[in-house]
């Protein structure tokens, strides 16, 4: 596992090596410009002493917090905006080193005291600090809108520092959000600022955060070309930190693009530099990825001496990510040099912080990790546990996910109808005031009496059959809110909680259903539940486009292989279940074979590269046997044991459940245990059925 720079958290997945270094990065642009504006006359005292400790927090924020402890006490004759200042240094320093509660106070009084004197400047900076201590929360959506309120106030500010960082830190929201043309228009603007302003600091800065966009965009050459720059204007500020950054830029680029040699030789570069100046932070986290690198290539002996050094540094620096991501990578090399009950220990210890700090989305890659390791050392039995602990937690996150966007989709659709309502409400004001006006004009006017009424009728009849038109589109909005409920929506196929809802209403009529057809075959309804084969390679190497453009053509091809009547569903993640209704008993292990073959058979074009995949399959009959009481949930378990049983006996095949010889209490008990020792012990009755030539391809 590899080591990020993230200014929320410093140790990240093997795919978020660089995942937004400028917002930390970004805390120390100079001297000149630390505290304020650049003033004409010689920088204050106070101005400078911020400036020098807001290097050392990027460096090293636990040597800088006694330093600003320090200065708390000069502050009696500092200006309103150093005071603010200092606070909002405070504020970073205190979440770099993870006291997030401690460091939003600080934010909220430097915003109040900027606000209390008008100074922009200072309520700018403010906002930034909390948006960037919100962001180190996983507050992501509140810190981006801070950030984009601070970029509002700087953009007119006379202090270039602040308003290319703002700049910068705008940019790279709208690259968290997945809006990479609003990021690299901001970002290439503040390269030109930086340039034009002849400032190598800020050039180097700007095209690193320019380099790291790229990357994100997998536009490796233009990253690298970036770089080259970003590396010249460094040749004139003589400061090993700032190469440091850019070594560590460089090798996230590198690993990105497959070359783990030149990111082994960078990052060996970075870990001299850091070793340099002192940056215990630094050396921390060249440590993790220099593990990381030699596990890819496989020097297990360089990676665990590594790995131990990191964990070293992290016990050192009371460090818990440090350390817990250390122990995981000595655990995978201990696995690869055959120790297998110490490799398996120390990565279940450097897990259990992982989940016990409630990093989910970071705890579902390291299951997947771990049961990719387990299996390459032929330990299937822990691989299945692992395969079994990940997608329990994928499906977790899917349906958070889901449940969100049907929130913001209700959220919408109520914001819809207030609006609605208020213009109601407008309308019926308008009816009064006329009426009010009537009632004068009968006053003044009798002979006017009948023209104002029919007047007030026709304003009346019109406002009625606005308010028909209104009733009729809350209508369609209604029905096309239940619609949305029911489907997925990115493969547009049914979503779980419409087959759930679906197998409550039906479950007794499809039993009924059953019986034998003209030819004489047992007609029964039937699972499939279907898993992609290493899908997280293709979300790694190609990006989460590609990985829902895979899920989009899975789910065309399911359209296209099965019938009309049969139900399809996104389970969650990478799984979609069928139910199939009517079909011959001995007619299941043929439409496993269609799905085997058919699913590889398709190709995805996105962007240039060819894309296919295999899929891993668990079927049974539903009901199992005539007059069985067996539920469908616990149908549909037998059928997740199934693709297990496919998966952990080495994919694109399918393992089917034909039939279980007793299905009392205690018989099913232990086939929901460990269907694959049942099945050894002739309990369950399995048909195999085997994919084709194995398909993970990707042609340019």
């Amino acid at each position: 596992m590899l080591a990020g720079v993230n200014h929320a958290s410093q140790y990240r997945g093997s795919r978020a090596v660089l995942r937004a270094p400028l917002l930390s990065l970004l805390l120390a642009c100079g001297t000149a410009s630390a505290a304020g504006p650049v003033p004409a006359a010689v920088p204050s005292p106070l101005r400078q002493q911020l400036a020098e400790i807001q290097e050392i927090t990027r460096l090293d924020p636990q040597r800088a917090l006694p330093m600003l402890n320090r200065l708390a006490g000069d502050l009696t004759a500092a200006t309103p905006g150093e005071h603010a200042n200092f606070l909002s240094l405070s504020c970073i320093a205190q979440y770099r080193v993870g006291h997030s509660e401690l460091a939003l106070p600080l934010c909220e009084q430097a915003l109040a005291l900027g606000r209390r004197h008008g100074d922009r400047d200072a309520i700018a900076r403010a906002l930034l600090a909390k948006a960037y201590a919100l962001f180190a929360m996983n507050e992501m959506a509140q810190s981006h809108q801070l950030i984009w309120e601070a970029e509002k106030l700087a953009l007119n500010s006379q202090d270039r520092e602040l308003r290319i960082r703002a700049i910068v830190s705008s940019g790279e929201s709208f690259a968290e959000d997945g809006n990479f043309p609003s990021a690299l228009n901001r970002i290439q603007s503040a390269v030109t600022q930086a340039r034009q302003s002849g400032d190598p600091l800020l050039t180097v800065i700007t095209l690193n955060s320019l380099a790291y966009l790229y990357n994100q965009m997998r536009e490796h050459r233009k990253a690298f070309d970036a770089l080259d720059e970003a590396y010249l204007a460094a040749g004139h500020l003589a400061s090993p930190a700032r190469l440091a950054t850019l070594k560590n830029t460089e090798y996230g680029v590198a690993m990105d693009s497959g070359q783990i040699q030149r990111a082994l030789k960078v990052m060996r570069e970075a870990l001299d530099l850091a070793r340099r100046i002192g940056a215990d932070p630094m050396i921390g986290t060249a440590l993790v990825n220099l593990s990381d690198c030699n596990l890819k290539l496989r020097n297990h002996h360089a990676a665990l001496a590594y790995a131990q050094q990191a964990l070293e540094q992290g016990r050192k620096l009371k460090d818990e990510t440090l350390v817990a991501t250390a122990r995981i990578n000595i655990g995978q090399a201990n696995l690869a040099m055959g120790r297998r009950a110490e490799g398996k220990k120390s990565i279940e210890e450097g897990m259990a912080w992982y989940e016990k700090s409630g990093h989910k989305p970071d705890l579902q890659m390291l299951l997947a990790e771990y049961g990719d390791a387990l299996e390459r050392v032929g330990d299937y039995a822990g691989a299945l546990g692992a395969y079994h602990r990940e997608r329990a937690l994928s499906n977790e996150l899917f349906e958070k996910r889901r449940q969100k966007a049907m929130l913001e989709l209700q959220e919408k659709y109520e914001a819809d109808k207030r609006q609605r309502q208020i213009e109601l409400l407008r309308q019926e004001n308008q009816v009064k005031s006329t009426e009010i006006d009537n009632r004068r004009l009968q006053q003044r006017v009798w002979w006017l009496l009948a023209t104002v009424f029919a007047l007030a009728s026709a304003i009346v009849f019109m406002l009625y059959r606005k308010v028909r038109h209104a009733n009729a589109q809350l209508e369609e909005k209604n029905l096309e809110l239940k619609q949305q409920s029911a489907l997925d929506p990115l493969t547009g196929l049914y979503n779980r909680r419409h087959f759930q809802d679906y197998m409550r209403g039906h479950q007794e009529g499809e039993r009924r259903g059953t019986g034998v057809n003209p030819q004489g075959d047992d007609m029964v309804s039937a699972l499939f539940l279907l898993d992609v084969d290493h899908f997280k390679h293709i979300n790694d190497t190609y990006g989460h486009g590609a990985g829902d453009a895979v899920l989009r053509e899975i789910a065309a091809g399911l359209r296209e292989i099965l019938r009309e009547t049969d139900m399809i569903v996104r389970w969650g993640g990478e799984e979609f279940l069928a139910f199939l209704p009517a079909v011959p008993r001995g007619g299941l292990d043929e439409v496993a074979l269609r799905l085997l073959g058919g699913i590889p058979a398709r190709t995805i074009d996105y962007q240039g590269t060819q894309l296919s995949v295999n899929v891993s399959i668990g079927f049974a009959p539903f009901p199992l046997a005539r007059g069985d009481a067996l539920s469908w949930e616990r149908a549909v378990n037998i059928v997740d044991m199934a693709l297990y049983l496919a998966k952990g006996h080495g994919r694109n095949r399918a393992y089917g459940v034909r039939g279980i010889k007793r299905l009392d209490p205690a018989a099913m008990q232990e086939v929901e245990q460990d269907i694959e020792r049942a099945w050894r012990a002739g309990l369950v009755d399995v048909s195999i059925v085997q994919g084709g030539m194995p398909v993970l391809r990707a042609v340019s």
